[in-house]
């Protein structure tokens, strides 16, 4: 392990460290810039002049920026250190950050000299920015919002640092094959990350297995040991977060897991020397992978895993960090927050009650005093299914002393419940963390409940809905605990770095920059709505990122798009209550009006459909599959020609939806009302000035409430009448009394996508026709259709169209995550903002 020096003064050739760390700032001018490259290039990295490999000037720009992104780094730590500053640490297991390149230069005001430093180089910067990796540390919308909530924080100079998982493979890369979901792994790193930087003297031991022993010490106190483990390493990277212009840069630590350097003798002497290194190298796996379906008992205990070795190494590193400047916890609760993004670091409460207790010799009520008054919870699901459980042996066995402590917290907050509600013995066993049954399960989320001191869902509706149904017994008993924080995105990267032309029309017309940090000042584009001149501009640059868009689709998808039609697009995790499956069955509808001759007032439209499914979740894979057919046959149908193309985009990626939402129309937000927690795809579409068509679920709920109903494309029943409907829920009477939607179903019945693969699509057609179908596609099928035709009507009148656009986009600065951030900080961290020291 890494040794620390006790002075600060520590002699190097008679000078002290802190005056040899003194040096000139790095210049930000282009000569610069262009001698910082050149050095990274020949000397770093030993490159010359025939190198053909791109991703070498990648690397040798990357060094050249995180230079000049570390000097802010330094300073903002300092700035940190000397106010003794409250700090939020934000815990998830997913950060999906995309490519940083971009997003650096943008912050750092950049743009324009990197580009000219490159010119004078000879080298073509938007073809090396394309070799950078997708940092595909997520699964979807959870992943993604942890990276705005970062970009947001530093933006307003707020003191949080995210703690995360270093993957060595992130998220699947998707490719069809025979409209077939194949997965491929994605080595991320294999080429290295200049944005990162190890700090090794950090690393954290973790324990996982063993046992735990009791014993009296000398003082006549119960202390208790966790031995017999099996550790691993977890060892600390570190990735710069700039803010917007303003000096600060915060960090996102990420654990990548290592063996520790024993192995065990008694093996090695008995010959099993393989066996004895095998077992040390699997330490590694545990953040090899972004986590798996937990389909799999082994993918449950790696998942699991996971989530402990993110909790303790962070937990540990943020007490070593503390105990730096403060000799007791006294002080610990009102100075830190940990912010649970979802259930994934949940069990950091009672990681953090075994720190005090066994490793700091805190009495339990100490403890937990602590615990409960720095930890905050944000919830991220209203499906039943998606609140994790694990199972109490496959706890015990990983984590035995951890399960005694949450039997402990389960027996105390019982009690609580038992005199809150006497005698009833029905809701002690609805709130218990422990679900009892012949495998008793430990409840996380209950668990993040009974250990938070706030409680949070992501949408107004989504709030409500915890409070009256999810969670409604701990909303009975802890009213207080419970708030809503609106999601939000950056509109750093969603669009003033995805969409540049729009960024330039948008400043010209509001007079400065401000907006890209006050999203609000967009109302201001008000005045100029009725302006033919504006209205002109707008239209332009949509079509100019339609062409973008259509590029990107004849490329990957091999289908051509034509910028006069309507963009239709969804895109986002294939999963039945997102509903792709709606829209397809729509697309179905308008072939056959196609074929039908049904084309009087025909808007031309393509439809752009695009995501990944889990690899273990088969009805989705169907899903994609039947979407790939429908659109083989309409692109090669010559009646169709012009009128309707359907596409669908292979490994939709954060880098690819920087070039979906600018070029899209028509954003499809139409998951079952009363599932979507809220959503963030449709906050990107929105700013970047696309139209939504959605249903009364998630955060569409507020986006109608702020640009009006008059631009909004709304359908489907609400969260209410779904659950009211469920009982009388009939699809066959809905099929047989409507000739579009039973023509739809006839022609999936009769193979007419599938050939040449009888009964393929029947598993969906079996669901569809459900009468228990939870996600009610047929009853909103009539609603869809004929908002849809509402959306057709509309693209035609051009003049209305764009200033739809334009009205949702000067209405989407609640949906910042700047506006995000100042609400989580003003109710729940209650941070004070730091301004980092400037270079000069």
């Amino acid at each position: 392990m890494y040794k620390y020096c006790n002075s600060f003064k520590l002699m190097v050739k008679s000078k002290p460290v802190d005056e040899l760390t003194i040096v000139p700032p790095l210049g930000m001018d282009v000569e610069s810039l262009s001698n910082c490259f050149r050095y990274y290039y020949n000397h770093t990295l030993g490159r010359s002049k025939d190198c053909k490999a791109i991703h070498y000037p990648y690397k040798a720009l990357g060094y050249t920026l995180r230079d000049r992104l570390m000097e802010r780094w330094k300073e903002t730590r300092s700035a940190y250190e000397e106010t003794d500053c409250k700090r939020t640490y934000y815990l998830s297991l997913e950060f999906l950050m995309g490519r940083a390149l971009s997003n650096c230069m943008l912050n750092l005001d950049l743009n324009e000299t990197v580009q000219k430093s490159f010119y004078q180089l000879g080298l073509d910067l938007e073809e090396i920015a394309e070799c950078e990796q997708d940092a595909g540390l997520g699964n979807g919308g959870l992943g993604r919002l942890a990276a705005c909530f970062l970009d947001s924080c530093a933006t307003l100079q707020l003191p949080v640092k995210g703690y995360g998982l270093r993957y060595e493979y992130g998220m699947f890369k998707q490719r069809i094959e025979q409209g077939h979901q194949v997965e491929e792994t994605d080595h991320w790193l294999l080429n290295g990350n200049p944005w990162e930087l190890e700090r090794p003297e950090y690393t954290q031991r973790i324990k996982f297995g063993g046992y735990t022993e009791y014993h009296t010490n000398n003082k006549g106190k119960m202390t208790v040991y966790w031995n017999g483990t099996r550790d691993v390493l977890a060892i600390p990277y570190d990735i710069p977060i700039p803010g917007f212009k303003n000096g600060t840069v915060n960090t996102l630590r990420l654990w990548k897991a290592a063996a520790t350097d024993e192995f065990d003798l008694d093996e090695f002497n008995s010959g099993s020397y393989t066996e004895a290194v095998e077992e040390k190298n699997s330490a590694e796996h545990i953040t090899m992978v972004l986590y798996p379906n937990d389909s799999s008992e082994n993918g449950k205990e790696l998942r699991l895993r996971q989530q402990y070795f993110l909790a303790s190494a962070s937990l540990q590193d943020v007490i070593r960090e503390w105990l730096m400047h403060h000799d007791d916890f006294s002080e610990f609760a009102q100075k830190n927050c940990f912010q649970l993004n979802d259930t994934h670091p949940t069990v950091s409460i009672a990681e953090f009650m075994r720190l005090l207790i066994d490793d700091y010799e805190h009495t339990w009520d100490e403890a937990w005093s602590i615990t409960s008054k720095c930890m905050a919870y944000t919830n991220h699901t209203l499906l039943p299914e998606a609140l994790e459980k694990w199972s109490v042996p496959l706890f015990k066995c990983l984590l035995p002393r951890l399960l005694e402590i949450i039997y402990e917290i389960n027996s105390r907050f019982l009690k609580q419940v038992a005199m809150h509600w006497p005698g009833d013995a029905a809701r002690i066993r609805q709130m218990s963390i422990i679900e009892e049954g012949p495998v008793p399960q430990v409840r996380m989320a209950y668990l993040a409940i009974v250990g938070s001191f706030s409680v949070n869902g992501v949408a107004a509706l989504h709030t409500e809905l915890l409070e009256k149904g999810l969670f409604n017994n701990f909303y009975q008993l802890w009213p207080e605990k419970f708030n809503n924080k609106t999601n939000g995105v950056t509109p750093r990267r969603w669009l003033a770095g995805c969409n540049p032309e729009l960024r330039q029309l948008i400043t010209k017309h509001i007079g400065s920059e401000k907006w890209i940090k006050d999203l609000s000042q967009l109302s201001k584009l008000e005045k100029h709505l009725n302006k033919k001149d504006f209205r002109n501009q707008w239209k332009k640059i949509k079509l100019s990122n339609k062409a973008k868009l259509a590029l990107l689709v004849k490329a990957e998808c091999d289908v051509n798009f034509n910028t006069d039609a309507l963009f239709d697009v969804q895109v986002k995790r294939i999963h039945e209550y997102k509903r792709q499956l709606l829209n397809i069955l729509h697309v179905i509808h308008l072939y056959n009006r196609i074929k039908a001759g049904d084309t009087k007032n025909w808007t031309n439209r393509c439809v752009l459909i695009g995501g990944k499914a889990a690899p273990g979740y088969a009805m989705a894979k169907l899903t994609i599959k039947l979407i790939s057919n429908v659109a083989e046959i309409i692109n090669n149908d010559p009646q169709a020609d012009g009128l309707l193309k359907v596409a669908f985009f292979p490994n939709y990626n954060v880098s690819a939806m920087e070039v979906i939402c600018p070029g899209t129309d028509l954003s499809e937000q139409i998951s079952t009302a009363g599932k979507e927690a809220s959503g963030t795809g449709n906050m990107k579409f929105m700013m970047n000035g696309a139209l939504t068509i959605g249903t009364l679920d998630g955060a569409n709920i507020e986006i109608r409430e702020e640009v009006g109903d008059d631009n909004f494309f709304l359908f489907g029943l609400t969260a209410e009448e779904v659950e009211n409907s469920r009982n009388q829920y009939n699809p066959v009477n809905i099929i047989n009394n409507d000739k579009d939607i039973d023509a739809v179903i006839k022609m999936l019945e009769s193979g007419y996508f599938n050939q040449c693969e009888p009964q393929l699509f029947d598993p969906i057609l079996h669901s569809i026709k459900n009468p228990y179908d939870m996600w009610m596609t047929l009853a909103d099928f009539r609603s869809y259709i004929d908002a849809q035709e509402e959306v057709s009507m509309a693209y035609q009148d051009t003049k209305r169209w764009t200033t739809m656009s334009i009205m949702n986009t000067l209405s989407s600065s609640k949906f910042s995550t700047d506006r995000t951030m100042e609400e989580y900080n003003q109710d729940i961290w209650k941070l004070d903002k730091v301004a980092a020291h400037q270079i000069k």
